[in-house]
């Protein structure tokens, strides 16, 4: 049985539909993060969850059991929000304890619940202090505190890191990771921010228009995409597209680009990867997905492989980053982005032969968008 079910789910604002026809079933124990643009629809799907907003039509199922009109209290979740909610005049313990208190749970258990759950956050030395006195980090493990508190079935994470700095989210992201890893609860997390989503989910739900485009593992969301949406959306830097003519080669399929100066550049389609689909593309325009990392210095063993095709491209700005350096390439007509290793010297201006790995390169349509190979 699904620890959370969601049915053919729609909400309307006025004439505007954010939610359509949304269907996802999560099972016990997953990580499941939300993902997508501002406006995708996320937020309004996390309340509906919560029961916070009420739906249009549809049906959503918690352990078996259909809450669709029932009222939050009713619904055996607990939800940490963005804004952390906590009661400025309570102390630490306070705000832990509140909701049992709520709930009339004997004083015995809900010290015992305080105490564990400050245990597992590694907070029990601020439980007599006020919100106050506390810094972002730390209010973020009080508002997670309070809802471990609870053990109900479903935990709902609303963008719970987005007030803090870059430093302390990465940190309080392995904790939450860590935490999840301990306690195998069920988790329905959302955010806008894709390393978040592939370092935390054990799947993702990429939302955009009010629709899921692709629900799968974050190996699947970023190796594997439908289409060039959520190609575009997972990854930083993003991937690149590149218009391409399909057409048929010597052996196989191959990929002709326009050049600057009425060149041309010819990528070969790896053999092994051809289908039908490709054969019903021959002569059309189609995009070729090639991610940032999907190039290396031409000769770098470490990323080397016998069938990658090399191209001599021109350099236009070079961005050291530390354990890599980034730099934008001519790619025929297209300015694209490579990742390569941190050795390399390349200057803007100069010239630079690279590796493409064409057996991870992705082909789209050009009109639909949809992945074709």
């Amino acid at each position: 049985m699904s620890a959370l079910e969601i049915q053919h789910l729609c909400k309307d604002f006025a004439a505007t539909q954010v939610l359509k026809d949304v269907s996802l079933a999560i099972d016990s124990g997953e990580f499941l993060i939300l993902v997508g643009p501002s406006g995708c629809g996320k937020s309004t799907l996390m309340n509906a969850i919560a029961g916070l907003e009420p739906v249009t039509s549809g049906s959503i199922l918690i352990g078996g059991e259909e809450v669709t009109w029932q009222t939050p209290s009713e619904r055996d979740i607990a939800m940490v929000f963005q804004s952390y909610a906590l009661y400025p005049s309570m102390t630490v313990r306070g705000n832990i304890a509140f909701g049992l208190e709520m709930r009339k749970v004997p004083k015995a258990e809900r010290e015992a619940a305080v105490e564990r759950v400050a245990d597992l956050l590694q907070i029990s030395h601020l439980l007599d202090r006020k919100p106050s006195q506390l810094s972002g980090g730390q209010r973020q493990r009080v508002a997670m505190g309070r809802a471990l508190a609870r053990e109900p079935q479903i935990y709902l994470f609303d963008e719970p890191l987005s007030n803090l700095d870059a430093k302390l989210r990465v940190e309080m992201r392995t904790e939450i990771k860590k935490l999840h890893q301990r306690l195998g609860t069920t988790i329905v997390y959302v955010t806008h921010d894709q390393i978040e989503a592939m370092t935390l989910a054990d799947r993702i739900a990429v939302m955009r228009d009010g629709q899921i485009q692709q629900l799968g593992t974050p190996n699947e969301i970023y190796n594997d995409p439908v289409n060039v949406f959520v190609a575009g959306f997972m990854g930083s830097p993003s991937m690149n597209f590149i218009t391409a003519q399909l057409e048929e080669g010597d052996r196989a399929w191959q990929l002709r680009i326009a050049a600057s100066e009425g060149g041309e550049l010819l990528l070969p389609w790896p053999e092994e990867r051809a289908n039908q689909t490709l054969a019903d593309q021959c002569g059309q325009k189609v995009l070729l997905g090639l991610r940032p990392e999907h190039f290396a210095e031409a000769g770098d063993q470490r990323t080397g492989h016998q069938q990658a095709v090399q191209v001599d491209t021109q350099v236009s700005v070079v961005e050291p980053t530390g354990a890599d350096v980034l730099i934008n390439i001519l790619l025929g007509e297209n300015e694209v982005t490579a990742r390569v290793g941190p050795d390399c010297k390349a200057q803007p201006g100069e010239r630079l032969m690279l590796s493409i790995d064409m057996r991870r390169a992705v082909l789209f349509d050009q009109q639909s968008g949809q992945r074709l190979a």
